[in-house]
């Protein structure tokens, strides 16, 4: 756990900064500000002028006008761009192209860099926040899974710390005890909106119907990765890599309410669970300022009301992702880049209408199936996107033949 901030495995009491002085206002920097994530982010730190300060915005370039007004609330001039045409047509900014995060990072003297990217194009702004010495608030998850050891070797103790709301729940929860007395971690999961469904019901899943979360207002990827599954996968694979407990003590369970965001379980028999309303900005603001809280940050729980929590076993046979991603970070090196890459092509296929909803988690298996030569660790980045490279050409191929001529994840041995 020495390389997430989590409670007593963390001694920052105060702000600390890349110079190892303190200031009364952390600098915060925003890569993927016009997201879902990055929005909410600059709406705590707008909201908390005393804590935070925002000193530089990155974002793709789709969302144009918002960045914008973005960059004219917050008055920074430190702004990057990865489409260099979006760049253009807004005139006078500093950093464009495919690299202009990373370099907005390395140019940038801030305390915290908050990562919302999507994808695993997170990877090298995340090595270059570690390598900055600023403390890394993660939601770009597809950056840890990508990179993994690469990652982790460029962390220093208590550098980063988590966004999603289950990570940062059992990072809450981890202060309850040492590293020695846990004896397994939770993760719940909604369900997404399928919950209870049958696989020959999932054969009709459109797009827009994956799109419409029960629980949770997130962006348009996280939110098709809940509805398979995938992001549970994604999020089993993370809790291991940023708490280093063994998959086989980390479980999934779900819980339609999303009001208990994980657990943790202690060798006494003791549980402790963290619980809000489903609220990004609990999480968002905790990363932002770790180790202390943001008042006022999300409603709390009401208990003058009735209410029941319900928690129930993942139906694996019909969702299996999440023991696909055991299986890859099980197996080690690149297996869980290779999972991400292959998702991120079979997802795109499914929005684009090519390819049905089973086939998703279908394309998963096959790439797995046949990325024996990707399961040795990465020494470079090169190396993580080559594995990249080689499973979405995989993905590809997959998902250009009828549904018949693609191995199910039962087929393929792994679930």
């Amino acid at each position: 756990m020495a390389r997430v901030g989590a409670g007593r495995h963390n001694e920052w009491v105060t702000n600390p900064t890349t110079d190892g002085q303190t200031r009364d206002r952390l600098r915060v920097l925003v890569l993927g500000s016009t997201g879902s994530i990055g929005t909410q982010a600059l709406d705590v730190i707008a909201a908390n002028p005393d804590r935070f300060e925002v000193v530089g915005l990155a974002a793709g370039g789709a969302n144009l006008d918002t960045l914008l007004r973005q960059r004219a609330e917050t008055g920074v001039t430190n702004v990057a761009v990865a489409d260099e045409r979006a760049a253009q047509r807004a005139g006078d900014i500093p950093f464009c192209g495919p690299d202009a995060a990373t370099r907005l990072v390395e140019e940038t003297e801030a305390d915290v860099v908050l990562n919302a990217l999507v994808g695993a194009l997170g990877l090298r702004p995340t090595l270059a926040a570690l390598e900055s010495g600023a403390r890394l608030a993660l939601a770009n998850k597809e950056s840890l899974i990508a990179g993994g050891p690469l990652v982790l070797r460029a962390a220093g103790p208590g550098q980063i710390v988590p966004v999603d709301s289950e990570h940062s729940a059992l990072a809450q929860c981890l202060r309850g005890g040492t590293p020695d007395e846990v004896a397994k971690l939770v993760l719940t999961a909604s369900g997404g909106p399928f919950r209870g469904w049958t696989a020959a019901q999932l054969e009709g899943v459109t797009p827009e119907q994956a799109g419409a979360h029960p629980t949770w207002s997130m962006g348009p990827m996280n939110t098709l990765n809940s509805a398979s599954l995938v992001n549970k996968g994604l999020e089993l694979i993370e809790t291991h890599l940023l708490f280093g407990i063994p998959y086989d003590r980390i479980e999934v369970v779900v819980h339609p309410q999303s009001i208990v965001h994980s657990m943790v379980t202690f060798i006494d028999g003791s549980t402790l669970a963290q619980a809000s309303p489903p609220d990004m900005k609990l999480p968002i603001s905790l990363a932002l300022g770790w180790p202390q809280r943001v008042a006022g940050a999300a409603a709390s729980c009401d208990f003058s009301t009735a209410s029941s929590w319900e928690f129930e076993p993942l139906d694996a046979d019909v969702f299996p992702a999440v023991e696909l991603a055991r299986h890859a970070g099980q197996t080690g090196g690149c297996m869980t880049a290779v999972y991400n890459a292959a998702n991120e092509e079979a997802a795109e296929a499914f929005l684009a209408g090519r390819v049905g909803f089973p086939a998703i988690v279908e394309t998963i298996a096959d790439v797995l199936h046949a990325a024996d030569q990707w399961a040795v660790s990465p020494a470079t980045v090169d190396e993580v996107l080559d594995a990249q490279r080689w499973a979405r050409e995989r993905a590809r191929r997959c998902v250009a033949h009828a549904r018949p001529a693609t191995v199910s994840a039962k087929a393929s041995g792994m679930v």
